[in-house]
């Protein structure tokens, strides 16, 4: 006889085995519960299940719902928002932009952050930028760079949402394939 195969997500894992342990008579601790439900999935205990497969963050929906209201319809940073922690996530939109591994000049960046962003206020986001240490410069102010780093969860999520905004649309080939009425 064959098995089904039937995948099963669980989104709070203490909270099943919490479940579990209440259906069961004389139960295990909720650590040797843990310990159960993960050597049944194949790891040696939960630590090694936790360590195999760290959590990812929860985005915050409402922030993100927030933060894109300072872009445009085409995904251009449009609104400096006067809240501190709108701003920094804000700029991450600014910053993934920004070229990898490239030295700009200061009127290159400039035109590319004018370009970019609808505010036109190119020194300010520059110098926002290297605040949060997202962009380094070197003390004359000369050189440019943007600055490699993990993105937070919440800037990962607005920077995919502003991606998709400024894609460009692939033009029409439909009419590369007709052929003319014979």
């Amino acid at each position: 006889m064959t098995r089904d195969v039937i995948h099963l997500t669980i989104a709070d894992l203490s909270q099943f085995t919490k479940s579990l342990r209440g259906a069961l008579p004389n139960s295990p601790s909720h650590v040797e519960m843990l310990n159960h439900v993960a050597q049944a999935a194949g790891y040696k205990n939960f630590q090694h299940l936790r360590l195999t497969n760290t959590p990812e963050p929860q985005v915050d929906q409402r922030k993100l719902d927030r933060a894109l209201r300072n872009f445009d319809a085409k995904g251009r940073f449009a609104n400096w928002p006067s809240k501190n922690s709108m701003q920094h996530l804000c700029l991450w939109g600014v910053w993934a932009l920004l070229p990898a591994k490239t030295t700009l000049n200061e009127r290159e960046i400039s035109a590319l952050i004018d370009q970019e962003t609808a505010t036109k206020d190119a020194a300010q986001i520059r110098r926002s930028l290297v605040e949060m240490r997202l962009l380094t410069r070197n003390k004359d102010g000369s050189r440019y760079l943007r600055v490699e780093q993990p993105v937070p969860t919440d800037a990962r999520a607005l920077i995919r949402k502003l991606s998709e905004v400024q894609r460009v649309p692939l033009p029409d080939v439909a009419f590369a394939f007709s052929r003319p009425a014979t």
